[in-house]
């Protein structure tokens, strides 16, 4: 005896899947060329602050801390209170950095976060 198979109403879809190409062949369909430096945009343009030139690749974190805060203190683009921005701005390049960061230039950055929580007198939370 004979099976029938049961066949489909759907007609047979036009496009082709996303896992067709490599993903290094695949294009965004709304933007005709994503910009590859965008958190590079937000650091410079932000309402966040205004910030030192140079201010993350300085070697001590004090130094770091004290850049972040005096730019927090002088900018008249921020919107939160100065200690909020700063440390928004740290942690956003420390987030944004992730993997290209060295073990050392990560400690450095964290250990920076702690000397803007001593200059503004900010308890760590654990």
């Amino acid at each position: 005896m004979a099976t029938s198979r049961k066949t489909s109403s759907r007609k047979p879809s036009s496009r082709k899947s996303s896992s067709s190409r490599p993903s290094h062949e695949r294009t965004s369909h709304s933007r005709s060329q994503p910009s590859r430096r965008w958190s590079k945009h937000v650091t410079e343009t932000s309402d966040a602050l205004d910030l030192e030139g140079g201010v993350f690749k300085k070697g001590e974190p004090k130094a770091i801390a004290r850049s972040l805060k005096r730019s927090a203190e002088h900018s008249h683009r921020r919107k939160s209170n100065p200690y909020r921005s700063a440390m928004s701005m740290l942690v956003f390049y420390i987030n944004r950095a992730g993997h290209n960061l060295s073990a050392a230039r990560r400690r450095k950055l964290e250990q920076a976060k702690d000397e803007l929580r001593a200059l503004y007198d900010k308890p760590r939370k654990s």
